[in-house]
């Protein structure tokens, strides 16, 4: 091994002549040589092996035995061979946890097929059904590819040999192989899909005990569930807490029952609901143990739970109020009955021993099971423990996830969508909503900006905008404080929204102001069908995450306004010069990769100096905006308007050809001649000049189209103003005028 490893040192010598062959170690080549021919051979055999027999039968092969001769012979011992070599490499192969290869199964079926094939030949017609049973067997143990190529292979050879001769025979045969086929795959797979049912319900019954037994020992409690999203890391640790209770139960038991050699030494845990006992485990000679729920109130196990103290008893002639045994059981003649209490004083359950011959318990028997009643009850405290801490964990890391989705989000959107997602992960809610609230002409408006759940009007709620009034949500913002402020009994008919908003089915609700500073931009609704689904530990983190939710909508606000002041003209909202350049080379590369049309329209307010002279600049700046709006309500939704400098404006169109922008610009001009500007002075008027030119038929680059839309908003000018013109028009104009 360590020559292996040692670098190889190359020296060059002489070249040797060619008719030498070059130097090998000896053997090692020939050797390499014939292994790789053995294995090819071992690997083609089943193959051929059903392939040469197939061939001898199509010859007329194995028609009875005295005829039998040297190929029958040698495509028995092939088939046999190759059958062989397919059962060993699939036996492998499934010993290895490999899949079989389709490769693999079509050779070990070809070799089945061939030789039952073979020997239907030589027995005759009515032993053919072996072909149907051969058909079942594929179906069960072959993949489904597999199983079809093989009936196929099958139905064309009983083709070749029946078809010509007995058209009849074969239609029954080919009729046969598929009924047999269908028919056992059908029953066969409705045999898989039952017992996995089973299988699943068998799970889910396990499931089920394992979460009773942890109410029973206050693991989980028997209202709302953990709303984290790994339930099956819930299951796994419910699972391993109940077993580590049972596990401390089942050594206790022992020990009670070898030191106090008893007949029965049991465990009865006290319900979820604590009306009933039940029997956990125990250690008894007797069958007869009951097993199903006692009351909780009788006999001897009941005036001990009232006393909680332990209880020592015994009568030769038996005990009386036993009730742990079923009608016809054993009468014991000593009982002893120590509660499991908790340190508060609450009992959780009894852990009784008894004897059938009248040999009373003593004093030090009883602080013995006392004892080992603590212990029983300290390994639950232990696994409880354990349990609030991996609570409290999941818990926390919710809340820290939640507050990272947060102030991850960019936009307002992808606040409201991680608010309402971080609020139904800290608690299960079944509606969830954000509102935010504004101010428009003194008027404070409140809209609700996303929800999730399920209410009496589903998703029409989203979006919905409502004035104020004495509804919960308004009465939030109004006072910034957390309602309602205790639990409301008649939920359906509280106010949330307005009075045109029901929201029906909710047990439990709370609203939490979204709070920014000083100011209250919104709230949080968070509810619930389940009572106290919002409890404490759930509502002081659901406040901290308004809290950041306000802070996020706020930072996300901002800069969105930031985002539209770099973006906009700020007198007249539209795009600004810098943004119209950025969305044309869009636009343009756009329509030159797709091989589409793209125009754009350069527009002027004629005579628009003068108007700023005579009527003013205020005056100015209101026929701007009206101009601007104009613009915009004309204009398709896929068109990209900007104010492109003083008084200009642009229009960039895609997907648009001279003709279509055309008709755009003539629809501007019209509605902007036609427009009426009020203002202090008196009402006014303008009018609009329009240059429009289009790619690819005018100009292949964004220069060039500005340039030449802008020739054509001059010849317009130049030419009595008020009118589009497009660069063929311009082109024409310049022609008739040269």
């Amino acid at each position: 091994m360590t020559a292996a490893l040692e670098p190889r040192t190359v020296t060059h010598a002489a070249p040797l002549p060619r008719a030498s062959p070059p130097r090998t170690r000896t053997g090692s080549m020939p050797a390499t040589s014939n292994r790789t021919r053995i294995a090819w051979v071992v690997r083609l055999l089943p193959g051929f092996a059903a392939l040469f027999t197939f061939g001898v039968l199509a010859r007329g092969g194995f028609q009875a035995l005295s005829t039998v001769g040297a190929y029958e012979l040698a495509a028995v011992g092939l088939t046999l061979a190759g059958l062989s070599l397919s059962a060993v490499r699939r036996a492998r192969r499934s010993a290895s946890g490999v899949p079989a290869l389709l490769r693999d199964e079509l050779e070990l079926g070809g070799c089945v097929l061939a030789f039952t094939f073979a020997a239907i030949a030589l027995a005759g017609e009515r032993s053919y059904p072996v072909v149907y049973l051969l058909s079942a067997f594929g179906v069960t143990f072959f993949s489904r590819p597999a199983a079809i190529t093989l009936l196929g292979a099958a139905v064309l050879f009983d083709a070749q040999s029946t078809l010509a001769q007995r058209p009849v025979t074969f239609v029954w045969h080919t009729l046969f192989l598929a009924a047999f086929a269908a028919l056992y795959h059908a029953v066969l797979s409705g045999r898989v899909a039952a017992s996995r049912k089973a299988e699943d319900e068998a799970v889910k019954n396990r499931l089920r005990e394992v979460e009773e037994r942890a109410r029973t020992f206050r693991l989980a409690t028997s209202g709302s569930q953990d709303s984290s999203p790994s339930i099956n890391d819930k299951e796994k640790w419910l699972l391993a807490s109940v077993k580590e209770i049972e596990g401390a139960l089942g050594a206790a038991l022992e020990i009670a029952e070898q030191a106090l050699h008893t007949h029965t030494c049991a465990v009865f845990l006290l319900g979820a609901d604590d009306r009933s006992l039940k029997l956990h485990d125990c250690r008894s000679a007797s069958d007869a143990v009951q097993r199903d729920r006692l009351p909780a109130g009788e006999g001897v196990f009941g005036a001990m739970l009232k006393r909680g103290q332990p209880m020592r008893l015994s009568s030769p002639g038996g005990v009386k109020g036993v009730t742990h045994y079923e009608v016809g059981g054993p009468t014991p003649c000593a009982l002893l009955a120590v509660p499991i209490m908790e340190a508060g004083g609450l009992v959780r359950g009894v852990l009784v021993a008894d004897r059938l011959a009248a040999e009373a318990f003593t004093e030090h028997d009883e602080r013995l099971l006392t004892t080992i009643a603590s212990e029983v009850l300290r390994s639950v405290e232990v696994e409880r423990v354990m349990g609030y801490i991996r609570k409290a964990r999941d818990e926390k890391d919710r809340f820290f996830r939640a507050i990272e989705e947060l102030n991850r989000a960019g936009s307002p959107d992808q606040v409201f969508l991680a608010v309402l997602e971080s609020a139904r992960q800290i608690a299960p809610l079944d509606f969830c909503a954000v509102t935010l609230v504004t101010d428009e002409k003194g008027q404070r408006m409140h809209r609700i900006a996303r929800m999730t759940g399920v209410t009496a009007q589903g998703r029409a709620l989203e979006g919905k905008t409502f004035a104020d009034n004495n509804g919960l949500v308004a009465n939030v913002v109004r006072y910034g404080a957390p309602l309602p402020g205790r639990e409301v009994v008649a939920m359906d008919r509280q106010v949330i929204f307005d009075g045109d908003t029901q929201v029906r089915g909710l047990q439990s609700l709370k609203i939490f102001p979204l709070v920014a500073g000083d100011r209250i931009l919104g709230t949080l609704v968070a509810g619930s069908r389940k009572r106290s689904a919002i409890d404490g530990e759930a509502q002081r983190m659901l406040e901290v995450i308004a809290i950041q939710a306000a802070q996020a909508v706020l930072r996300a606000q901002l800069f969105e306004q930031m985002e539209r002041m770099a973006t906009t003209d700020g007198l007249t909202t539209l795009l600004n010069h810098r943004t119209f350049q950025v969305r044309f080379d869009e636009a343009l590369a756009a329509a030159k990769r797709y091989g589409r049309k793209c125009s754009v329209i350069l527009t002027d307010i004629d005579h628009f100096k003068s108007v700023n002279d005579t009527w003013g600049h205020p005056v100015g700046d209101l026929v701007l905006k009206g101009v601007a709006k104009i613009l915009k309500d004309k204009a398709r939704d896929t068109d990209v308007v900007a104010r492109y400098g003083g008084e200009e404006f642009a229009i960039i169109m895609p997907e648009t050809d001279t003709k279509g922008a055309l008709v755009i610009a003539e629809r501007i001009r019209e509605a902007v001649m036609a427009e009426v500007h009020q203002s202090d002075q008196g009402p006014l008027k303008v009018t609009l000049s329009l240059g429009i030119a289009t790619f690819p038929e005018a100009a292949q680059d964004k220069q060039t189209m500005v340039d030449l839309a802008d020739q054509c908003l001059y010849f317009a000018k130049r030419h009595g103003r008020n009118q589009s013109v497009t660069v063929a028009q311009m082109q024409a104009g310049k022609r008739v005028a040269g």
